[in-house]
């Protein structure tokens, strides 16, 4: 991309001036464009003269645009800030890649293998954590104490990401889903597609214009992928390519959770479409700065 040229628009210069200076300037934009000057040959005057025209800017191999600035938040804009994570499936699975990618955006990680702690112990680790995720195997290993301890983490504001995949695998997914705001996941959806911008009278695709979807055009769905059921509450994010509904956020009374059906997106085909943006702005939003403000940036 060409250095000084970026074309950030109105409408995202007042959005970012009115929330906080974590994020980029890019915030809620999927298609995001720069300023680019041109030199043309007027065959009337027969002269060259500079021209402006609007392009769209670089994108990687997948259609996203490429570079960190085009993330939801500025890299290390959350130094400092800890993602507690109940690791409960791992077969394959070591959690590295996004451990890497959240590094990015300041985070650090701290996990749970295969079995939770006491609650106790989960309540003293969420107090020195900005959210939790959940990441379910296919039989329950939380208890209604633990639940208990997520809720009041919960309703406090920090931000909770439940992630199952397919049946089975959404044991505590459920459990914690249903405890927190009665929401769960079902199926065994085949994906394994890239998945675009949703747009008017498709049925799979990336939901445009939300904070989570921040420089994305294209995601990859997971391989075999739960469905979220139609919940009041649940904002879609990402439509899977069968048409089922794969990711949706919950943001209602200053609080903030994530759901999704395609856990094996974290550590199958990561180089694919999409996955370490994607990761990276659902942590960013997960935060809820817009309740806490410097209070996350402060420790």
């Amino acid at each position: 991309m060409k250095k000084g040229i970026l074309l950030t628009g109105l409408f995202a210069s007042l959005f970012i001036g009115s929330i906080n200076a974590q994020y980029n300037s890019v915030a809620k934009q999927n298609v995001i464009t720069e300023e680019v000057s041109v030199e043309v040959y007027d065959k009337d005057t027969r002269r060259t003269r500079i021209v402006t025209e609007t392009r769209e800017v670089e994108s990687d191999s997948y259609g996203n645009a490429e570079g960190n600035q085009y993330d939801l938040a500025v890299d290390g804009a959350f130094e400092g800030q800890t993602i507690a994570v109940l690791h409960l499936y791992t077969s394959g699975f070591d959690f590295s890649l996004p451990t890497a990618a959240l590094k990015e955006k300041g985070f650090s990680v701290y996990r749970w293998i295969n079995n939770p702690p006491s609650a106790e112990a989960l309540d003293s680790a969420l107090a020195k954590s900005c959210q939790l995720w959940i990441i379910s195997n296919s039989s329950q290993k939380l208890n209604t104490e633990h639940a208990e301890v997520i809720k009041k983490f919960f309703d406090s504001g920090k931000g909770v990401y439940i992630w199952g995949d397919n049946q089975p695998f959404y044991g505590d997914a459920n459990f914690i889903a249903n405890h927190l705001i009665g929401a769960k996941m079902t199926g065994n959806v085949m994906g394994d597609q890239t998945v675009n911008i949703l747009k008017d009278g498709s049925k799979s695709g990336l939901m445009p214009n939300h904070l989570i979807t921040t420089g994305l055009q294209n995601v990859y769905e997971g391989i075999t992928i739960a469905t979220i059921e139609e919940h009041k509450d649940l904002t879609p994010i990402v439509y899977g390519s069968a048409g089922n509904l794969v990711a949706a956020v919950y943001e209602k009374d200053g609080k903030r959770l994530m759901i999704d059906g395609g856990f094996t997106r974290l550590y199958y085909k990561w180089d694919t479409a999409g996955t370490g943006r994607y990761v990276k702005n659902a942590a960013a939003w997960l935060v809820n700065y817009e309740k806490f403000g410097d209070e996350v940036v402060a420790r």
